[in-house]
């Protein structure tokens, strides 16, 4: 039995890395306040989901202990698509939002692809903008990934994971993690390979990568003889499994049959206290980088200013 357990994956403590990604946060917010700029994220609630509404306070909750302005505009469920993009107008004009974030899903009188699209891809904080995609697939760094498959690369540096010329294998093609997840993944020098519900022969494809990435919405989907001995695999996946004897009616279970597959691999994400944790601190840290960057347009554009209208010097 010891010897079993001796041979466990590690843990990769999404908890712990999502607390330093928060504590650099406020070292840099901090350094911008100093400078008279103070990091502002908006976050844009249309109607009264639940689990939506808890997560947005925790977004705010988590920029204001980062030293950021974290705003929320709450509007009704019958809010008019124009209604919000009339908003969302606003906040791309406003110098104090550095960043916005709609909360998905939106009602079903609102198109989110409009509401994507109307957002100003500097203050594109959760990276779905096309010209963010485009920026983050050929390794703009100006660009803002995703906080999911941002918060995934972070977790690999941080637990020691060697990246380029990986096997890399992604299951779950969506917009939100697997198709970016591919793009960070190609451009840190992997060898990458997308499956999905169509792909022939699923496992002897997860079975050859040195690194899984199982993003694709199924509880335990990922068993023990689809890992390769020794792999590191992460886990995106966040699924509601009925229990009875649970507290809320319900446990947690990420994609993974996490202890079949710790048995097999060299490192894995928990669920929860893996993945989970990286998305807001992710978010924090695009939110403050767009700060960044715009100080720095700024200060570009002064400098042109001065160039183009440099000031007369009288004897």
């Amino acid at each position: 039995m010891l010897d079993k357990l001796a041979t466990l994956a590690d843990l990769i403590d999404g908890v712990a890395v999502a607390r330093e990604i928060r504590a650099e946060v406020a070292l840099d917010a901090a350094a911008l306040i100093a400078r008279g700029v103070t990091p502002g994220l908006t976050v844009v609630l249309v109607g009264e989901d639940p689990a939506s509404a808890v997560y947005v306070a925790s977004k705010e909750k988590a920029c204001k202990e980062a030293g950021m302005n974290g705003e929320t505009i709450r509007l009704s469920a019958t809010t008019t698509q124009g209604e919000l993009l009339a908003v969302i107008d606003r906040l791309n004009a406003d110098p104090a939002v550095h960043g916005i974030l709609v909360q998905m899903p939106v009602p079903k009188q609102i198109d989110p692809q409009a509401v994507i699209l109307r957002i100003s891809p500097d203050k594109d904080v959760d990276g779905f903008h096309p010209v963010n995609v485009g920026r983050v697939w050929i390794g703009d760094q100006t660009g803002f990934a995703p906080c999911t498959p941002a918060g995934v690369m972070v977790l690999l540096e941080r637990a020691g994971v060697k990246v380029a010329g990986a096997d890399a294998v992604v299951l779950g093609r969506s917009t939100i993690v697997g198709k970016p997840m591919t793009s960070l993944l190609v451009n840190a020098s992997a060898t990458v390979t997308v499956c999905h519900s169509r792909t022939a022969n699923l496992a002897a494809q997860t079975r050859r990568a040195d690194i899984l990435i199982a993003a694709i919405g199924k509880p335990e989907f990922v068993t023990a003889d689809m890992v390769k001995p020794g792999a590191v695999v992460i886990d995106v996946g966040i699924n509601r499994v009925t229990d009875a004897n649970a507290k809320n009616g319900y446990r947690l279970k990420g994609d993974v049959a996490f202890d079949a597959v710790r048995a097999v691999a060299s490192k894995i994400t928990p669920v929860p206290g893996g993945v989970g944790p990286m998305t807001i601190a992710m978010l924090l840290k695009n939110t403050v980088r767009a700060a960044q960057q715009r100080e720095q347009q700024r200060e570009q554009q002064r400098s042109e200013q001065h160039i183009q209208h440099p000031s007369v010097l009288h004897p």
